[in-house]
């Protein structure tokens, strides 16, 4: 790579970087506090919730990786422009490919380093989480319950201990069950313990006491008593996979015997196409920045900053691209859409670019741009001139 193209690397790498770690950083904390109840409701330590934050980390760069670029390139472009770089490049008749290709080399890096995350790390990172999740609640009442504290296990089921013995033994059983919108039981019991299984509480002496809605309240001792924990353990200790959390290779060649695809059959060939098709983003927009910022300009120009109409035309492509893979889920046809948005808006990118046009405003709205700025500068007071008062 020549010298000049090293240069024009650095620079745009060093703006990518700067936009991407900020944005990265401001999305992924939103993300991982989400999940602050890991914490909070299961009793998880610190340690396992940056573990968690950490697996959360690879789903979202490949979202902010094509943004990052277009910031990169065309702040970088842009400022090049005001420093009259790219006209001292066109005046000493340099090829616009000097510039185009170390950018498309970066762009075709950011690509395929996407490409690994979205279809290599994140599916292995998204099970991960899930498992985590998973294992954290599955067995709350014989290891993560503290003592003398009530604790929520799920929405209406409230459980209390006051000592927790060896071989999962718990003293001093309190249970408040509200589930059930007909009637409240409040469970007590000297003992109990958490079978090996999971799937059952085991009471012994104690008592229940049982209030209906107009207010009756029943109250049986038992010896023995069994509180059916399987509705809330069948899915915790357990990772339900969703075709996201699928490799590539599955993807492709989906077990027909899964029950996942089995009922969501549709959502997989959404989420195989998606991955196909979102690696590609950083080139495609690299290409459509290029073509808006690739080449001098004059100052007096009246044109929207490079970065604003770059980015207006990404996240309307993006949103296209977004709109046409949730619609394959239910309509296969939107496959063909998915890929036409993008192969034709890179074709049209990389015509513009071998013709060496260039992205102009129209005489029209250029016109009635100057019109507005020249009303608002007419409009704004004026200082006054201190030289007039100077003397005479």
């Amino acid at each position: 790579m020549k010298l000049f193209e090293t240069y024009v690397v650095r620079r745009v790498g060093m703006m990518f970087l700067v936009a991407l770690l900020p944005v990265l950083a401001i999305i992924w904390t939103t993300q991982v506090l989400q999940r602050i109840n890991l914490v909070t409701d299961s009793g998880q330590s610190m340690g396992s919730f940056a573990k968690l934050a950490t697996l959360i980390l690879p789903t979202i760069i490949p979202i902010v990786l094509p943004f990052a670029l277009v910031i990169g390139i065309t702040q970088t472009l842009t400022a090049m422009n005001s420093d009259s770089e790219l006209t001292v490049m066109e005046a000493a008749g340099a090829k616009r490919s000097i510039i185009i290709r170390p950018i498309m080399i970066l762009a075709i890096a950011i690509s395929a380093f996407s490409f690994f995350v979205d279809n290599v790390v994140e599916p292995k990172a998204r099970v991960a989480a899930r498992q985590m999740v998973a294992e954290a609640y599955a067995d709350l009442l014989s290891t993560v319950i503290e003592e003398k504290n009530f604790r929520r296990i799920e929405d209406g089921l409230y459980v209390q201990i006051s000592q927790r013995l060896s071989g999962r033994i718990l003293k001093g059983l309190f249970v408040v069950d509200s589930r059930d919108p007909a009637f409240d039981l409040i469970y007590y019991a000297k003992e109990g313990a958490v079978d090996p299984s999971g799937t059952s509480l085991l009471m012994k002496d104690g008592e229940v006491h049982r209030k209906t809605a107009d207010g009756n309240v029943s109250v049986i001792k038992f010896d023995s008593y069994s509180f059916d924990l399987s509705d809330m353990t069948q899915s915790r200790g357990q990772a339900t996979l969703r075709s996201s959390d699928r490799s590539l290779g599955f993807l492709l060649n989906p077990d027909p015997n899964d029950p996942d695809y089995m009922a969501k059959p549709g959502s997989y060939r959404a989420e195989l196409h998606r991955r196909l098709n979102e690696w590609a983003l950083p080139a495609i927009f690299a290409l459509i920045s290029l073509v808006i910022a690739g080449d001098a300009r004059s100052h007096r120009e009246a044109r929207l900053h490079p970065m604003v109409s770059a980015l207006t035309i990404a996240f309307a492509l993006r949103w296209a691209d977004f709109y046409a893979a949730n619609q394959i889920d239910n309509a296969p046809r939107f496959v063909g859409v998915l890929y036409g948005i993008n192969i034709v808006s890179a074709l049209i990118a990389i015509v513009l670019l071998m013709r060496n046009r260039k992205m102009t405003m129209p005489v029209s709205i250029r016109n009635r741009l100057s019109s507005w700025r020249q009303r608002i500068v007419d409009r704004m007071p004026t200082a006054p001139d201190g030289s007039n008062g100077s003397g005479a």
